[in-house]
């Protein structure tokens, strides 16, 4: 009777773990779709086996955590982005800063992709790229060097206290500069962050909201990590 009702679990909860895979939307990497929906699975199967009703905490918030950890852990053994791609994003964020200084303003795409001399397509590539490192770890992208855990972009979106400790001192003043910075955002990069981040929505749902196509969603996600990732840097140094 256990076996039958944990396979009906199974069964009833492998729609969210296609959504877990439609929402992370990674790109550059090896996985296809169905790779990534069957270690979604055992993610699942884990959460089942480990899930604790006392702790109160609703079964799908724990599934979703343990299918996301299950591919993202994947994901970080084995899907490394090339030495190639992070000279051109690092070049990238060279060029940026540059402009900015010498321009005094937020440098356009025209101006960055002719900077750097390549066409706006493979700009576009390199916001892909911003989307896909922010989506396996969001704070390894915009905190370089730190060797915390991570922590969800969630916890910093809506206005919440946070709570502190000794031991997670710099991860909270890492949470408080994110929060500041997000605020200084445009209002559209505000609403994207927390359709993505505080509501869950798909690329494929915010892209109907913005009435955009699923590629621009991307693209502009990797666009405000780019942009927060600068900014923080500018507080930070």
């Amino acid at each position: 009777m256990y076996e039958i009702d944990v396979e009906t679990k199974i069964l009833s909860y492998l729609p969210l773990v296609q959504r877990v895979v439609n929402r992370l939307a990674l790109k550059n990497f090896d996985y296809s779709k169905d790779d990534l929906f069957n270690i979604g699975v055992i993610g699942l199967i884990d959460a089942i086996h480990k899930f604790d009703p006392t702790k109160k905490v609703p079964f799908e918030a724990y599934a979703t955590f343990r299918i996301k950890g299950s591919i993202i852990d994947e994901v970080r053994k084995h899907a490394k982005i090339s030495r190639n791609r992070m000279a051109i994003l690092n070049q990238f964020y060279v060029v940026k800063h540059d402009l900015t200084v010498a321009l005094e303003r937020e440098p356009s795409d025209d101006e960055i992709a002719r900077k750097m001399q390549i066409t706006n397509s493979q700009l576009s590539d390199i916001y892909d790229s911003m989307h896909f490192l922010a989506s396996v770890s969001l704070d390894a992208t915009l905190f370089s060097g730190n060797n915390s855990e991570g922590f969800s972009l969630k916890e910093v979106l809506p206005d919440t206290t946070l709570q502190s400790s000794d031991e997670r001192l710099e991860d909270d003043e890492q949470r408080q500069v994110l929060k500041q910075k997000i605020k200084l955002l445009p209002e559209r990069d505000q609403v994207i962050l927390n359709l993505y981040y505080v509501d869950n929505l798909t690329l494929k749902e915010i892209a109907v909201v913005l009435d955009v196509s699923i590629a621009r969603v991307s693209q502009l996600h990797g666009k405000i990590i780019a942009k927060l990732k600068t900014m923080i840097e500018e507080e930070l140094a």
